[in-house]
């Protein structure tokens, strides 16, 4: 009978995560199905988006006057500390003011759209000029139940939702793979999806790129509390073990 308890409580603690919970990509079909994945959204800026613009002429004391971070013939001598300072910050009403340029509309443009939009009114003060528009504050923050919670930059266009979780460590065991959060900044506020990781068919929703100041967020399985460095099954296992012992002994 105690045997028993024993055996059963072992199963219990050894069984709280399936190997189902715990596989990426799940999927019923033939092995030799090809998954075609969505294209990425190209970024649109944002009100209080912070934008690197270098501006290049054949003049460099005209270049100069327009870049806030000094340009090199090495390339642009800053930190990224500094270069989150000296940006150009979108204001509310979605516009960046340029020296002597005046207000360029950026937000609900790509950075490429902004670029051109800056080139047209620079030609007509200037010849020949040649922009460059990054994001600053191009990072996604991943919480919860995962390795190494933090901040990352976003370090290529195309980075997916897998990519950014190997940048945390992976998820933990008892992350609960099939439902992930993602918050999304838009325009018109605040996206928050939920999905799964276990499943394929991720790779065809529009999350599977992240985009710059996404946060991802897994939240821990309901059974988390029999989490095995956690719960005192070494104690439990022991005690009961006693009490067989003695049970044998004396019955």
């Amino acid at each position: 009978m105690v045997s028993g308890s024993i055996a059963c409580l072992s199963l219990l603690l050894v069984s709280c995560v399936t190997n189902k919970k715990l596989t990426y990509l799940q999927y019923e079909g033939k092995p030799t199905d090809t998954i075609i994945s969505v294209t990425p959204a190209e970024y649109k800026v944002l009100p209080y988006d912070n934008l690197f613009i270098k501006v290049v002429t054949p003049d460099p004391n005209i270049s100069e006057m327009f870049n806030m971070i000094p340009v090199t013939s090495q390339g642009i001598s800053t930190s990224e500390q500094s270069a989150d300072i000296i940006s150009y910050t979108v204001d509310k009403e979605g516009n960046i003011s340029l020296p002597y340029a005046g207000k360029v509309s950026a937000a609900g443009k790509t950075l490429s759209s902004v670029s051109l939009d800056v080139e047209s009114i620079l030609r007509n003060y200037i010849a020949d000029p040649s922009v460059t528009v990054k994001m600053i504050n191009n990072y996604v923050s991943i919480l919860g139940e995962v390795q190494r919670p933090g901040k990352y930059p976003i370090y290529k266009e195309r980075l997916n939702i897998f990519q950014a979780l190997a940048m945390g460590g992976d998820l933990g065991i008892f992350s609960d793979r099939q439902k992930i959060k993602i918050l999304r900044p838009t325009a018109k506020g605040n996206l928050v999806k939920e999905f799964s990781l276990t499943d394929q068919s991720i790779l065809t929703s529009e999350f599977f790129y992240v985009l710059p100041n996404d946060v991802i967020y897994a939240q821990p399985l309901k059974g988390k509390f029999f989490k095995m460095d956690a719960f005192p099954y070494t104690i439990i296992l022991s005690s009961l073990t006693t009490v067989v012992l003695f049970w044998n002994i004396f019955k």
